[in-house]
Protein backbone atom coordinates (compact mmCIF):
# COMPACT_ATOMS: atom_id res chain seq x y z
CA UNK A 1 0.00 0.00 0.00
CA UNK A 2 1.08 3.49 -0.16
CA UNK A 3 3.05 5.20 2.49
CA UNK A 4 1.31 8.37 2.96
CA UNK A 5 -1.89 6.54 3.13
CA UNK A 6 -3.82 7.21 6.67
CA UNK A 7 -5.68 3.87 6.03
CA UNK A 8 -3.08 1.95 8.06
CA UNK A 9 -4.27 3.93 11.11
CA UNK A 10 -6.35 2.12 13.72
CA UNK A 11 -8.53 4.16 16.25
CA UNK A 12 -8.68 2.83 19.89
CA UNK A 13 -11.22 3.97 22.17
CA UNK A 14 -11.44 3.26 25.82
CA UNK A 15 -15.03 3.81 26.76
CA UNK A 16 -14.07 2.48 30.43
CA UNK A 17 -11.53 5.23 30.77
CA UNK A 18 -12.33 8.05 28.35
CA UNK A 19 -9.27 7.84 26.45
CA UNK A 20 -8.14 6.87 22.90
CA UNK A 21 -5.02 6.02 21.40
CA UNK A 22 -4.01 5.21 17.40
CA UNK A 23 -1.65 2.65 16.14
CA UNK A 24 0.00 2.42 12.71
CA UNK A 25 -0.83 -1.26 11.26
CA UNK A 26 0.33 -1.45 8.05
CA UNK A 27 0.95 -5.35 8.48
CA UNK A 28 -3.08 -5.96 8.70
CA UNK A 29 -3.64 -3.62 6.07
CA UNK A 30 -0.96 -4.79 3.78
CA UNK A 31 -2.24 -8.62 4.66
CA UNK A 32 -5.65 -8.31 4.46
CA UNK A 33 -6.74 -4.87 2.57
CA UNK A 34 -9.56 -3.58 4.64
CA UNK A 35 -13.03 -4.16 5.95
CA UNK A 36 -13.68 -7.67 5.99
CA UNK A 37 -10.28 -9.14 6.05
CA UNK A 38 -8.80 -6.73 8.71
CA UNK A 39 -11.77 -6.37 11.15
CA UNK A 40 -12.25 -10.08 11.37
CA UNK A 41 -8.18 -10.39 12.40
CA UNK A 42 -8.82 -7.32 14.88
CA UNK A 43 -11.76 -9.09 16.43
CA UNK A 44 -9.69 -12.52 16.77
CA UNK A 45 -7.34 -10.29 18.41
CA UNK A 46 -9.31 -8.22 21.01
CA UNK A 47 -12.06 -10.59 21.75
CA UNK A 48 -11.90 -12.81 24.50
CA UNK A 49 -12.43 -16.19 24.03
CA UNK A 50 -16.01 -17.43 25.38
CA UNK A 51 -16.39 -13.53 26.33
CA UNK A 52 -20.16 -12.56 27.04
CA UNK A 53 -21.25 -10.71 23.99
CA UNK A 54 -22.62 -7.88 26.73
CA UNK A 55 -19.49 -7.84 28.40
CA UNK A 56 -17.74 -4.91 28.49
CA UNK A 57 -14.67 -6.25 26.57
CA UNK A 58 -16.22 -6.94 23.33
CA UNK A 59 -14.78 -4.79 20.92
CA UNK A 60 -16.86 -2.76 18.40
CA UNK A 61 -14.80 -3.27 15.23
CA UNK A 62 -15.48 -0.50 12.55
CA UNK A 63 -13.44 -1.14 9.26
CA UNK A 64 -13.29 0.52 5.61
CA UNK A 65 -10.92 -0.64 2.97
CA UNK A 66 -8.46 0.99 0.51
CA UNK A 67 -11.64 1.82 -2.35
CA UNK A 68 -13.46 3.83 -0.04
CA UNK A 69 -13.22 7.36 -0.79
CA UNK A 70 -11.64 7.02 -4.31
CA UNK A 71 -14.03 4.73 -6.50
CA UNK A 72 -17.91 4.61 -7.29
CA UNK A 73 -19.77 2.30 -5.00
CA UNK A 74 -17.03 1.56 -2.74
CA UNK A 75 -19.45 2.93 -0.13
CA UNK A 76 -19.54 0.87 3.06
CA UNK A 77 -18.39 0.19 6.27
CA UNK A 78 -17.75 -3.24 7.84
CA UNK A 79 -19.07 -4.16 11.69
CA UNK A 80 -17.65 -7.02 13.83
CA UNK A 81 -18.20 -8.35 17.21
CA UNK A 82 -19.58 -10.77 19.06
CA UNK A 83 -22.95 -11.14 18.23
CA UNK A 84 -25.60 -11.28 21.36
CA UNK A 85 -28.15 -12.60 18.98
CA UNK A 86 -26.45 -16.00 17.94
CA UNK A 87 -23.53 -15.96 20.10
CA UNK A 88 -20.60 -15.82 17.78
CA UNK A 89 -19.56 -13.70 15.19
CA UNK A 90 -21.42 -10.59 14.55
CA UNK A 91 -21.05 -9.01 11.01
CA UNK A 92 -22.67 -6.34 9.41
CA UNK A 93 -22.52 -3.76 7.02
CA UNK A 94 -23.95 -0.23 6.31
CA UNK A 95 -23.55 2.32 3.56
CA UNK A 96 -24.87 6.00 3.72
CA UNK A 97 -21.63 8.45 4.28
CA UNK A 98 -20.05 5.63 7.20
CA UNK A 99 -17.68 4.51 4.88
CA UNK A 100 -15.93 7.33 3.22
CA UNK A 101 -16.39 9.40 6.78
CA UNK A 102 -14.20 7.21 8.07
CA UNK A 103 -11.40 6.99 5.35
CA UNK A 104 -11.56 10.90 5.47
CA UNK A 105 -10.91 11.09 9.06
CA UNK A 106 -8.13 9.50 8.70
CA UNK A 107 -8.61 5.64 9.71
CA UNK A 108 -9.00 2.09 8.40
CA UNK A 109 -10.77 1.06 11.51
CA UNK A 110 -11.83 2.20 14.69
CA UNK A 111 -12.16 -0.44 17.84
CA UNK A 112 -14.45 0.50 20.55
CA UNK A 113 -13.96 -1.39 24.54
CA UNK A 114 -15.27 -0.93 27.93
CA UNK A 115 -18.52 0.55 29.23
CA UNK A 116 -19.13 4.10 30.11
CA UNK A 117 -20.54 5.24 33.94
CA UNK A 118 -23.07 7.33 31.71
CA UNK A 119 -24.67 7.14 28.58
CA UNK A 120 -22.54 8.88 26.03
CA UNK A 121 -21.76 9.47 22.31
CA UNK A 122 -18.55 9.43 20.86
CA UNK A 123 -17.44 12.19 18.40
CA UNK A 124 -14.63 11.55 16.12
CA UNK A 125 -13.50 14.66 14.31
CA UNK A 126 -9.84 13.72 12.18
CA UNK A 127 -7.40 13.26 14.99
CA UNK A 128 -9.40 14.88 17.91
CA UNK A 129 -12.05 12.41 19.86
CA UNK A 130 -14.63 13.89 22.35
CA UNK A 131 -16.40 11.71 24.73
CA UNK A 132 -19.93 13.60 25.10
CA UNK A 133 -22.64 13.65 27.88
CA UNK A 134 -26.07 11.52 26.28
CA UNK A 135 -28.01 11.22 29.29
CA UNK A 136 -30.40 13.49 28.53
CA UNK A 137 -30.72 11.45 24.65
CA UNK A 138 -30.56 8.21 26.73
CA UNK A 139 -33.89 6.71 26.69
CA UNK A 140 -35.95 9.31 24.19
CA UNK A 141 -38.55 7.12 22.16
CA UNK A 142 -37.53 8.00 18.93
CA UNK A 143 -34.20 7.35 17.15
CA UNK A 144 -34.85 10.07 14.80
CA UNK A 145 -35.07 12.57 17.15
CA UNK A 146 -31.80 11.42 18.59
CA UNK A 147 -30.60 11.79 15.43
CA UNK A 148 -31.88 15.68 15.00
CA UNK A 149 -30.25 16.73 18.09
CA UNK A 150 -27.11 15.54 17.00
CA UNK A 151 -27.10 16.84 13.94
CA UNK A 152 -27.70 20.27 15.75
CA UNK A 153 -25.04 20.12 17.92
CA UNK A 154 -22.17 18.34 15.80
CA UNK A 155 -20.03 20.25 12.99
CA UNK A 156 -19.02 19.45 9.70
CA UNK A 157 -22.96 18.74 7.18
CA UNK A 158 -22.69 16.60 4.63
CA UNK A 159 -18.87 15.13 5.63
CA UNK A 160 -19.65 13.24 9.12
CA UNK A 161 -21.54 9.90 9.57
CA UNK A 162 -24.07 9.56 12.39
CA UNK A 163 -24.51 6.35 14.09
CA UNK A 164 -27.25 6.01 16.78
CA UNK A 165 -29.04 3.36 18.58
CA UNK A 166 -32.91 3.40 19.51
CA UNK A 167 -34.59 1.98 22.78
CA UNK A 168 -34.13 -1.74 21.35
CA UNK A 169 -30.35 -1.18 21.58
CA UNK A 170 -30.45 0.27 25.30
CA UNK A 171 -32.45 -2.23 26.19
CA UNK A 172 -30.24 -4.82 24.66
CA UNK A 173 -32.73 -6.54 22.09
CA UNK A 174 -30.38 -9.05 20.62
CA UNK A 175 -31.54 -7.72 16.99
CA UNK A 176 -31.25 -4.35 17.61
CA UNK A 177 -29.39 -2.34 14.89
CA UNK A 178 -27.45 0.79 14.82
CA UNK A 179 -28.97 3.69 12.62
CA UNK A 180 -26.88 5.51 9.84
CA UNK A 181 -28.33 8.45 8.23
CA UNK A 182 -31.89 7.90 8.98
CA UNK A 183 -32.38 5.60 6.23
CA UNK A 184 -29.18 3.03 6.41
CA UNK A 185 -28.87 0.26 8.92
CA UNK A 186 -25.87 -1.97 10.69
CA UNK A 187 -28.76 -3.77 10.99
CA UNK A 188 -27.95 -7.95 11.57
CA UNK A 189 -27.03 -9.83 14.14
CA UNK A 190 -27.45 -6.89 17.22
CA UNK A 191 -24.49 -4.30 17.29
CA UNK A 192 -27.19 -1.74 18.95
CA UNK A 193 -27.43 -3.94 21.49
CA UNK A 194 -23.57 -4.19 22.00
CA UNK A 195 -23.67 -0.36 21.79
CA UNK A 196 -26.43 -0.17 24.28
CA UNK A 197 -24.67 -2.50 26.64
CA UNK A 198 -21.68 0.33 26.75
CA UNK A 199 -24.12 2.99 27.20
CA UNK A 200 -23.16 4.28 23.76
CA UNK A 201 -25.64 6.25 22.23
CA UNK A 202 -24.12 7.22 18.80
CA UNK A 203 -20.67 7.43 17.21
CA UNK A 204 -20.13 10.56 15.09
CA UNK A 205 -17.54 10.27 12.30
CA UNK A 206 -16.09 13.62 10.57
CA UNK A 207 -12.69 14.18 8.22
CA UNK A 208 -11.02 16.55 5.60
CA UNK A 209 -8.00 13.65 4.60
CA UNK A 210 -7.12 13.93 0.45
CA UNK A 211 -5.92 10.43 -0.29
CA UNK A 212 -2.75 9.26 -2.14
CA UNK A 213 -3.15 7.64 -5.35
CA UNK A 214 0.25 6.00 -7.18
CA UNK A 215 -0.87 7.56 -11.03
CA UNK A 216 -3.45 9.95 -11.08
CA UNK A 217 -4.12 9.50 -14.74
CA UNK A 218 -4.48 5.74 -14.51
CA UNK A 219 -6.96 6.67 -11.32
CA UNK A 220 -8.98 8.47 -13.94
CA UNK A 221 -9.20 6.06 -16.26
CA UNK A 222 -10.01 3.39 -13.90
CA UNK A 223 -12.93 5.73 -12.36
CA UNK A 224 -14.24 6.99 -15.51
CA UNK A 225 -14.41 2.88 -16.72
CA UNK A 226 -16.24 1.95 -13.27
CA UNK A 227 -18.82 4.79 -13.54
CA UNK A 228 -19.19 4.10 -16.71
CA UNK A 229 -20.20 0.59 -16.29
CA UNK A 230 -22.22 1.41 -13.30
CA UNK A 231 -24.43 4.43 -14.80
CA UNK A 232 -25.07 1.89 -17.81
CA UNK A 233 -25.41 -1.25 -16.25
CA UNK A 234 -29.16 -2.24 -16.83
CA UNK A 235 -29.29 -4.00 -13.55
CA UNK A 236 -28.57 -0.48 -11.76
CA UNK A 237 -31.17 1.06 -13.59
CA UNK A 238 -33.01 -1.36 -11.91
CA UNK A 239 -31.87 -0.36 -8.42
CA UNK A 240 -32.46 3.21 -9.12
CA UNK A 241 -36.02 2.79 -10.52
CA UNK A 242 -37.85 0.29 -8.20
CA UNK A 243 -34.90 -0.61 -5.58
CA UNK A 244 -34.69 -4.57 -4.42
CA UNK A 245 -38.46 -3.95 -4.03
CA UNK A 246 -38.44 -5.04 -7.97
CA UNK A 247 -37.74 -8.86 -6.92
CA UNK A 248 -42.07 -8.88 -5.37
CA UNK A 249 -43.12 -9.61 -8.67
CA UNK A 250 -40.71 -11.83 -9.72
CA UNK A 251 -40.03 -14.25 -6.69
CA UNK A 252 -43.93 -14.37 -6.51
CA UNK A 253 -43.93 -15.54 -9.68
CA UNK A 254 -41.45 -18.30 -9.52
CA UNK A 255 -43.27 -18.98 -6.19
CA UNK A 256 -40.35 -18.39 -4.26
CA UNK A 257 -41.82 -15.30 -1.79
CA UNK A 258 -42.09 -16.84 1.61
CA UNK A 259 -46.01 -15.68 3.19
CA UNK A 260 -48.00 -16.13 6.43
CA UNK A 261 -44.57 -17.47 8.07
CA UNK A 262 -43.88 -19.50 5.17
CA UNK A 263 -47.15 -21.57 4.78
CA UNK A 264 -47.58 -20.37 1.52
CA UNK A 265 -44.31 -19.58 -1.49
CA UNK A 266 -46.13 -16.81 -3.02
CA UNK A 267 -48.82 -13.91 -1.82
CA UNK A 268 -52.25 -13.38 -3.65
CA UNK A 269 -51.54 -9.35 -2.34
CA UNK A 270 -48.29 -9.28 -4.26
CA UNK A 271 -48.94 -7.11 -7.03
CA UNK A 272 -50.67 -4.31 -4.36
CA UNK A 273 -46.75 -4.35 -2.71
CA UNK A 274 -44.99 -4.46 -5.84
CA UNK A 275 -41.73 -2.20 -6.32
CA UNK A 276 -43.99 -0.38 -9.07
CA UNK A 277 -46.74 0.32 -6.97
CA UNK A 278 -44.87 1.39 -4.49
CA UNK A 279 -43.11 4.26 -7.05
CA UNK A 280 -46.09 4.69 -8.89
CA UNK A 281 -48.20 6.06 -5.42
CA UNK A 282 -45.54 6.48 -2.66
CA UNK A 283 -42.17 7.43 -3.83
CA UNK A 284 -41.42 10.12 -2.22
CA UNK A 285 -37.23 10.73 -3.41
CA UNK A 286 -34.75 8.87 -3.89
CA UNK A 287 -31.13 8.83 -2.16
CA UNK A 288 -27.89 6.91 -2.92
CA UNK A 289 -24.78 6.36 -0.29
CA UNK A 290 -21.90 8.88 -0.61
CA UNK A 291 -19.89 8.04 -4.09
CA UNK A 292 -22.45 5.97 -5.39
CA UNK A 293 -24.04 7.36 -8.52
CA UNK A 294 -27.20 5.02 -8.14
CA UNK A 295 -29.68 6.06 -5.86
CA UNK A 296 -31.41 3.06 -4.67
CA UNK A 297 -32.27 4.38 -1.58
CA UNK A 298 -35.85 4.55 -1.54
CA UNK A 299 -38.07 6.65 0.45
CA UNK A 300 -42.04 6.57 0.62
CA UNK A 301 -43.83 9.33 1.42
CA UNK A 302 -46.81 8.59 3.66
CA UNK A 303 -49.36 11.67 4.03
CA UNK A 304 -51.53 11.25 6.83
CA UNK A 305 -54.70 14.29 7.49
CA UNK A 306 -54.80 14.92 10.85
CA UNK A 307 -57.65 13.83 12.91
CA UNK A 308 -58.78 17.31 14.28
CA UNK A 309 -58.10 19.77 11.52
CA UNK A 310 -59.10 19.97 8.29
CA UNK A 311 -56.52 19.89 5.54
CA UNK A 312 -53.93 19.77 7.32
CA UNK A 313 -51.52 16.58 6.38
CA UNK A 314 -49.02 15.14 8.25
CA UNK A 315 -45.85 13.36 6.07
CA UNK A 316 -43.76 11.15 6.71
CA UNK A 317 -40.45 9.91 5.00
CA UNK A 318 -40.23 6.18 5.14
CA UNK A 319 -37.52 3.98 3.69
CA UNK A 320 -38.39 0.92 1.71
CA UNK A 321 -37.19 -2.49 0.18
CA UNK A 322 -37.46 -5.60 -0.30
CA UNK A 323 -36.59 -7.39 2.75
CA UNK A 324 -38.98 -4.69 4.96
CA UNK A 325 -41.82 -5.19 2.84
CA UNK A 326 -41.00 -9.01 2.16
CA UNK A 327 -40.66 -9.13 6.30
CA UNK A 328 -43.51 -6.98 7.48
CA UNK A 329 -45.56 -7.40 4.54
CA UNK A 330 -45.89 -10.94 2.93
CA UNK A 331 -44.56 -12.60 6.19
CA UNK A 332 -47.43 -11.35 8.22
CA UNK A 333 -50.14 -11.22 5.43
CA UNK A 334 -50.53 -7.81 4.53
CA UNK A 335 -50.59 -5.32 1.65
CA UNK A 336 -52.05 -2.26 2.96
CA UNK A 337 -49.18 -0.09 1.97
CA UNK A 338 -50.07 3.48 4.68
CA UNK A 339 -50.29 -0.04 7.21
CA UNK A 340 -47.14 -1.73 6.37
CA UNK A 341 -45.04 1.61 6.24
CA UNK A 342 -46.35 2.64 9.67
CA UNK A 343 -44.78 -0.91 10.94
CA UNK A 344 -42.08 0.31 9.24
CA UNK A 345 -41.62 3.20 10.73
CA UNK A 346 -42.27 2.04 14.30
CA UNK A 347 -39.02 -0.88 13.71
CA UNK A 348 -37.22 2.26 12.31
CA UNK A 349 -37.93 4.94 15.55
CA UNK A 350 -36.77 1.80 18.13
CA UNK A 351 -33.91 0.73 16.39
CA UNK A 352 -34.40 -2.94 15.59
CA UNK A 353 -33.72 -5.01 12.51
CA UNK A 354 -36.35 -5.25 10.27
CA UNK A 355 -36.13 -8.82 8.84
CA UNK A 356 -35.88 -10.31 12.29
CA UNK A 357 -38.68 -8.44 13.95
CA UNK A 358 -40.91 -9.61 10.94
CA UNK A 359 -40.02 -13.18 10.83
CA UNK A 360 -40.76 -13.24 14.72
CA UNK A 361 -44.39 -11.51 14.59
CA UNK A 362 -44.91 -14.18 11.64
CA UNK A 363 -43.96 -16.68 14.19
CA UNK A 364 -45.88 -15.16 17.11
CA UNK A 365 -49.20 -14.86 15.10
CA UNK A 366 -48.71 -18.71 14.20
CA UNK A 367 -48.67 -19.86 17.74
CA UNK A 368 -51.28 -17.48 18.76
CA UNK A 369 -53.72 -19.22 16.28
CA UNK A 370 -52.75 -22.49 17.21
CA UNK A 371 -52.89 -21.33 20.94
CA UNK A 372 -49.54 -21.86 22.20
CA UNK A 373 -49.60 -18.71 23.18
CA UNK A 374 -52.42 -16.42 24.40
CA UNK A 375 -53.89 -12.96 25.20
CA UNK A 376 -52.66 -12.98 29.08
CA UNK A 377 -48.90 -13.50 27.38
CA UNK A 378 -49.31 -11.13 24.63
CA UNK A 379 -50.99 -8.43 26.86
CA UNK A 380 -54.34 -8.48 25.12
CA UNK A 381 -53.30 -8.45 21.87
CA UNK A 382 -54.66 -10.40 19.15
CA UNK A 383 -52.16 -11.20 16.78
CA UNK A 384 -53.66 -11.09 13.52
CA UNK A 385 -52.58 -11.95 10.19
CA UNK A 386 -52.45 -8.46 8.39
CA UNK A 387 -53.55 -6.58 12.05
CA UNK A 388 -51.19 -4.13 11.98
CA UNK A 389 -52.31 -1.66 14.73
CA UNK A 390 -51.85 -5.10 16.90
CA UNK A 391 -48.37 -5.47 15.25
CA UNK A 392 -47.36 -2.03 16.03
CA UNK A 393 -48.48 -2.54 19.75
CA UNK A 394 -46.39 -5.35 19.83
CA UNK A 395 -43.63 -4.35 18.37
CA UNK A 396 -43.48 -1.72 21.11
CA UNK A 397 -43.99 -4.31 23.73
CA UNK A 398 -41.26 -6.28 22.15
CA UNK A 399 -38.74 -3.89 23.64
CA UNK A 400 -40.22 -2.70 26.73
CA UNK A 401 -40.26 -6.21 27.68
CA UNK A 402 -42.70 -6.09 30.28
CA UNK A 403 -43.17 -9.99 30.82
CA UNK A 404 -41.71 -13.21 30.28
CA UNK A 405 -43.23 -13.37 26.32
CA UNK A 406 -41.69 -10.26 25.32
CA UNK A 407 -38.56 -10.69 26.96
CA UNK A 408 -38.23 -14.08 25.04
CA UNK A 409 -39.44 -12.43 22.08
CA UNK A 410 -36.70 -9.91 22.60
CA UNK A 411 -33.97 -13.02 22.15
CA UNK A 412 -35.45 -13.97 18.98
CA UNK A 413 -37.43 -16.41 17.42
CA UNK A 414 -35.74 -19.60 18.24
CA UNK A 415 -35.42 -18.66 21.48
CA UNK A 416 -38.78 -18.16 21.97
CA UNK A 417 -39.88 -21.22 20.32
CA UNK A 418 -37.75 -23.26 22.74
CA UNK A 419 -40.04 -21.54 25.43
CA UNK A 420 -43.27 -21.98 24.19
CA UNK A 421 -42.95 -24.06 21.82
CA UNK A 422 -43.60 -24.26 17.79
CA UNK A 423 -39.89 -24.74 16.64
CA UNK A 424 -41.31 -26.53 13.37
CA UNK A 425 -41.94 -23.39 12.17
CA UNK A 426 -39.71 -21.01 13.90
CA UNK A 427 -37.60 -19.89 10.90
CA UNK A 428 -34.29 -19.24 12.31
CA UNK A 429 -30.99 -20.59 10.67
CA UNK A 430 -27.94 -20.96 12.88
CA UNK A 431 -29.74 -18.21 15.12
CA UNK A 432 -30.49 -15.90 12.64
CA UNK A 433 -33.81 -15.42 11.04
CA UNK A 434 -34.27 -15.97 7.64
CA UNK A 435 -34.75 -13.29 5.35
CA UNK A 436 -37.05 -13.50 1.98
CA UNK A 437 -36.00 -15.54 -0.26
CA UNK A 438 -38.05 -19.29 -0.38
CA UNK A 439 -35.98 -20.24 -3.79
CA UNK A 440 -34.75 -23.74 -3.45
CA UNK A 441 -31.83 -25.65 -1.35
CA UNK A 442 -28.66 -23.72 -1.95
CA UNK A 443 -30.31 -20.52 -0.45
CA UNK A 444 -31.16 -22.40 2.87
CA UNK A 445 -27.17 -23.49 2.99
CA UNK A 446 -26.44 -19.77 2.88
CA UNK A 447 -28.29 -19.35 5.70
CA UNK A 448 -27.48 -22.38 7.46
CA UNK A 449 -23.31 -22.11 7.42
CA UNK A 450 -22.76 -18.55 5.76
CA UNK A 451 -20.53 -16.29 7.83
CA UNK A 452 -23.25 -13.64 8.83
CA UNK A 453 -26.51 -16.83 8.12
CA UNK A 454 -27.70 -14.56 5.53
CA UNK A 455 -28.35 -14.53 1.57
CA UNK A 456 -25.80 -12.05 1.26
CA UNK A 457 -23.19 -14.83 1.69
CA UNK A 458 -22.95 -16.68 -1.07
CA UNK A 459 -25.95 -15.93 -2.51
CA UNK A 460 -28.01 -19.31 -2.93
CA UNK A 461 -30.95 -17.65 -4.20
CA UNK A 462 -29.10 -17.03 -7.51
CA UNK A 463 -28.00 -20.41 -7.50
CA UNK A 464 -31.81 -21.57 -7.17
CA UNK A 465 -33.28 -19.15 -9.58
CA UNK A 466 -30.06 -20.39 -12.17
CA UNK A 467 -31.63 -24.15 -11.28
CA UNK A 468 -34.91 -23.13 -12.69
CA UNK A 469 -33.76 -23.25 -16.57
CA UNK A 470 -30.24 -25.72 -16.19
CA UNK A 471 -30.84 -29.44 -17.43
CA UNK A 472 -28.42 -30.67 -15.32
CA UNK A 473 -29.42 -30.38 -11.25
CA UNK A 474 -26.14 -30.18 -9.16
CA UNK A 475 -25.16 -32.64 -6.63
CA UNK A 476 -24.65 -31.52 -2.86
CA UNK A 477 -20.86 -31.45 -3.61
CA UNK A 478 -21.58 -29.29 -6.50
CA UNK A 479 -23.63 -27.25 -4.71
CA UNK A 480 -21.31 -26.47 -1.64
CA UNK A 481 -18.72 -26.04 -4.37
CA UNK A 482 -20.60 -23.17 -6.03
CA UNK A 483 -21.41 -21.41 -3.14
CA UNK A 484 -18.24 -21.87 -1.53
CA UNK A 485 -16.86 -19.74 -4.71
CA UNK A 486 -18.62 -17.36 -4.56
CA UNK A 487 -18.68 -16.53 -0.90
CA UNK A 488 -14.60 -16.65 -0.95
CA UNK A 489 -15.34 -13.79 -3.94
CA UNK A 490 -17.45 -12.37 -1.30
CA UNK A 491 -15.08 -11.72 1.15
CA UNK A 492 -12.72 -9.79 -1.03
CA UNK A 493 -15.56 -7.23 -1.54
CA UNK A 494 -16.18 -6.86 1.53
CA UNK A 495 -12.52 -6.05 2.23
CA UNK A 496 -12.45 -3.61 -0.65
CA UNK A 497 -15.11 -1.94 0.88
CA UNK A 498 -17.71 -3.02 -2.03
CA UNK A 499 -21.55 -2.53 -2.13
CA UNK A 500 -22.45 -6.14 -3.26
CA UNK A 501 -24.76 -4.50 -5.84
CA UNK A 502 -22.02 -4.12 -8.07
CA UNK A 503 -20.43 -7.79 -8.20
CA UNK A 504 -21.23 -7.46 -11.52
CA UNK A 505 -18.81 -4.50 -11.88
CA UNK A 506 -16.02 -4.82 -9.82
CA UNK A 507 -14.91 -8.35 -11.25
CA UNK A 508 -11.52 -9.85 -10.41
CA UNK A 509 -9.46 -7.26 -13.47
CA UNK A 510 -11.27 -4.45 -12.37
CA UNK A 511 -10.34 -5.16 -8.79
CA UNK A 512 -6.95 -5.52 -10.04
CA UNK A 513 -6.52 -2.22 -12.23
CA UNK A 514 -8.04 -0.23 -8.31
CA UNK A 515 -5.38 -1.69 -6.05
CA UNK A 516 -3.05 -0.97 -8.35
CA UNK A 517 -4.28 2.84 -8.02
CA UNK A 518 -3.88 2.85 -4.44
CA UNK A 519 -0.55 0.60 -4.56
CA UNK A 520 -1.46 -2.78 -4.02
CA UNK A 521 0.18 -5.13 -6.85
CA UNK A 522 -2.04 -8.36 -6.38
CA UNK A 523 -2.89 -11.42 -8.85
CA UNK A 524 -6.41 -13.07 -9.15
CA UNK A 525 -4.32 -15.98 -7.59
CA UNK A 526 -3.17 -13.57 -4.58
CA UNK A 527 -7.17 -12.52 -4.50
CA UNK A 528 -8.43 -16.50 -4.50
CA UNK A 529 -6.28 -17.46 -1.89
CA UNK A 530 -6.78 -14.05 0.41
CA UNK A 531 -10.74 -14.60 0.06
CA UNK A 532 -10.28 -18.51 1.41
CA UNK A 533 -8.21 -17.09 4.02
CA UNK A 534 -10.89 -14.53 5.37
CA UNK A 535 -13.61 -16.83 5.18
CA UNK A 536 -11.72 -19.82 6.78
CA UNK A 537 -10.90 -16.95 9.36
CA UNK A 538 -14.21 -16.12 10.13
CA UNK A 539 -15.63 -19.73 10.40
CA UNK A 540 -12.57 -20.33 13.03
CA UNK A 541 -14.17 -17.78 14.96
CA UNK A 542 -17.27 -19.10 14.56
CA UNK A 543 -16.17 -22.20 15.74
CA UNK A 544 -14.36 -20.54 18.96
CA UNK A 545 -17.03 -18.84 20.14
CA UNK A 546 -19.29 -22.07 19.93
CA UNK A 547 -20.91 -22.93 16.69
CA UNK A 548 -21.14 -26.30 15.75
CA UNK A 549 -22.54 -27.40 12.31
CA UNK A 550 -23.41 -30.58 13.94
CA UNK A 551 -26.36 -28.91 15.89
CA UNK A 552 -27.91 -26.90 13.67
CA UNK A 553 -31.66 -27.01 13.16
CA UNK A 554 -33.68 -26.55 10.46
CA UNK A 555 -37.12 -26.01 10.91
CA UNK A 556 -39.42 -28.20 9.31
CA UNK A 557 -41.56 -25.85 7.23
CA UNK A 558 -38.90 -25.48 4.42
CA UNK A 559 -39.44 -29.13 3.61
CA UNK A 560 -43.65 -28.56 3.89
CA UNK A 561 -43.69 -25.81 1.39
CA UNK A 562 -42.60 -26.18 -1.71
CA UNK A 563 -40.03 -24.01 -3.33
CA UNK A 564 -39.23 -22.72 -6.56
CA UNK A 565 -37.49 -25.62 -7.42
CA UNK A 566 -40.30 -27.76 -6.05
CA UNK A 567 -39.84 -30.19 -2.52
CA UNK A 568 -36.62 -29.23 -0.10
CA UNK A 569 -34.77 -32.72 0.45
CA UNK A 570 -33.45 -32.77 4.41
CA UNK A 571 -30.39 -35.08 3.29
CA UNK A 572 -29.78 -32.98 0.22
CA UNK A 573 -29.25 -30.03 2.69
CA UNK A 574 -27.07 -32.33 5.14
CA UNK A 575 -24.71 -33.16 2.78
CA UNK A 576 -24.44 -29.77 1.30
CA UNK A 577 -24.01 -28.66 4.72
CA UNK A 578 -21.05 -31.50 5.34
CA UNK A 579 -19.52 -30.76 2.28
CA UNK A 580 -19.16 -27.07 2.75
CA UNK A 581 -17.92 -27.02 5.68
CA UNK A 582 -15.33 -29.60 5.13
CA UNK A 583 -13.97 -27.10 2.09
CA UNK A 584 -13.69 -24.23 3.99
CA UNK A 585 -11.59 -26.02 6.84
CA UNK A 586 -9.24 -27.04 3.86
Amino acid sequence: MLKNDPLSRVLFIDLSEKRFWIEERIDLFEKYLGGTGVAIQLLDEECPRGIDPFDPENPIILAVGPLNGLFPLASKTVAMFKSPHTGNLGESHSGGRSGVALRMAGYGAIVIKGKSEIPVYIAVHGDKVYFRDARALWGMYSSFTVGRIIREREPRTGLRTIMRIGRAGERLVTYAGVITETYRHFGRLGLGAVFGSKKLKALVISGKRSLPTSNSKLYRDVYDEIYKAAVDSPVMKKYHDFGTLENIIPLNMIKALPTRNLRQPEFEGASQISGETFAQNYLGRRLACSHCPIGCVHIAALREPYEDIPYFYKTSMISYDYEPIYALGAMLGGSDIPSILKLIEQVEVLGLDVISTGVILAWATEAFERGSISEKDTYGIKLEWGNYLNYVEAVRLMVEQPNEYYKALARGVQFAASKYGGQDFALSFGGNEMPGYHTGPATYISYLVGARHSHLDSAGYGLDQKMLTSQKKPTPEETAESLLLEERWRQILSSLVVCFFARGIYKADEVIKCLEVVGFDLTKENLTQLGAEVLKKKHEFKLREGFSPEDLKIPKRIFETPSSLGEIREDFLQRTVKHFIAKIKE
